[in-house]
């Protein structure tokens, strides 16, 4: 009786958030496309989430499928520059230092193989690397959605700043943003690569405070 009634229940909360999704999109499109773009994100990002405290495995695996999800996602990142030609934007470079950061905690994290407060330890580490880019893949949804007449200007290239500037003022103009930041190029269910990386980001941190608040 009570598993009849846990269906249903499911049943009646995916359909009132069918329902819901429905109404909130026709809501949204008639206003600033900038609600769209951040209610789109925050849709992929909860279904991730929840997927993420269903199916997260042991401990180490998950360390393990952690550090190989950021080798993935640099792969690519390397795939989209060097063989499509998509070069990376201020915005994109520093999103991508925040996913060699966390590889190297997971990575880190799957050798040393923790008890309960080494992992908690490494969850603070991948939280801070996470959070700092959920911060900048937030601002990079936010420009590439402005109007047109708003968005920045383009700037000088990551490598000309990096070789020329010091870091700080590289740091300062690249979370500034520039017109490059503001193209869209390669997209997947209406969410560009910002997008995804925020899904990411908020998903690895969520995995990395759940592994360590468990005994394994």
């Amino acid at each position: 009786m009570n598993g009849t009634l846990t269906w249903k229940l499911a049943a009646l909360l995916i359909a009132v958030a069918a329902i819901g999704h429905e109404y909130a999109v026709k809501a949204l499109a008639a206003g600033d496309p900038m609600y769209i773009a951040f209610y789109r994100v925050a849709l992929v990002t909860i279904a991730a989430g929840a997927f993420v405290l269903v199916a997260l495995p042991p401990r180490r695996t998950a360390y393990i499928l952690g550090f190989v999800v950021c080798a993935g996602l640099l792969a690519y990142a390397f795939y989209l520059q060097y063989v499509e030609l998509l070069e990376p934007c201020p915005l994109c470079f520093l999103q991508r230092l925040c996913v060699i950061v966390l590889g190297f905690v997971f990575l880190a994290a799957a050798v040393h193989d923790p008890g309960r407060i080494g992992a908690w330890v490494y969850a603070l580490f991948a939280a801070l690397a996470g959070g700092a880019g959920v911060a900048l893949a937030a601002r990079h949804v936010w420009i590439q959605n402005l109007p047109a007449g708003r968005t920045p200007a383009c700037g000088m290239g990551i490598e000309y700043m990096l070789e020329t500037l010091p870091f700080l003022e590289v740091l300062s103009k690249s979370l500034a943003g520039s017109g490059e930041c503001a193209e869209k190029g390669w997209q997947f269910l209406n969410l560009a690569l910002p997008g995804w990386t925020f899904v990411f980001f908020v998903a690895v941190t969520i995995a990395a405070i759940v592994v360590a608040a468990r005994n394994r």
